[in-house]
């Protein structure tokens, strides 16, 4: 697997910037995951504590070197975090990647995670090349999917008990971007 790059120079737009974690959001990541909702609808541990802040952040760099996942934080201009965002999944061989997210509980419902998902997805299908961006939501987080839409990603269908999460297998909706989409 090919190492991923980090964008360069980092994806912005008006109102959101995607940067590289660093051991500093330690104290804001762990504060944001104190929100069942994140733990609830994402692999996010539900007793979440500095540590395991900690031990994703540190890990962060030699997952995306390995080429399997590239995670970023996503901010506002003031380096406020809003929320995570990022891509794992790969398949170079088919040239596709999965997207995944959390928005932090004040920064929903602002249009700020579809800004991310936008910059990410162009990024990744332009940059890196990939052909085909797959998403995935619950299909009770009519959030997560209304974000998807609202990014312009397609709804293809339910993948029954495709994953398991927290111990249980659930059913996912997948999403797809293409090239051709953007």
């Amino acid at each position: 697997m090919p190492a991923i790059p980090l964008p360069e120079p980092p994806l912005a737009d008006t109102q959101v910037l995607l940067r590289p974690w660093t051991l500093g959001d330690v104290p804001a990541v762990t504060a944001a995951c104190q929100d069942p909702d994140i733990s609830r609808w994402t692999v996010v541990p539900r007793e979440y504590t500095e540590l395991h802040a900690t031990e994703f952040i540190a890990t962060r760099d030699t997952d995306r070197a390995a080429g399997r996942e590239l995670a970023l934080a996503v901010v506002d201009h003031e380096d406020a975090l809003l929320g995570a965002i990022g891509m794992s999944n790969f398949d170079w061989a088919d040239r596709k990647g999965e997207i995944g997210y959390w928005m932090a509980r004040e920064a929903r419902g602002r249009g700020l995670g579809t800004r991310a998902l936008r910059l990410l997805s162009r990024w990744a299908l332009e940059f890196l090349g990939l052909e085909r961006l797959e998403l995935m939501a619950n299909p009770a987080n009519e959030a997560s999917q209304r974000l998807a839409e609202s990014a312009g990603f397609t709804r293809e269908g339910t993948l029954r008990r495709y994953r398991t999460r927290h111990g249980e297998r659930e059913d996912l909706i997948m999403f797809s971007l293409l090239p051709e989409d953007l």
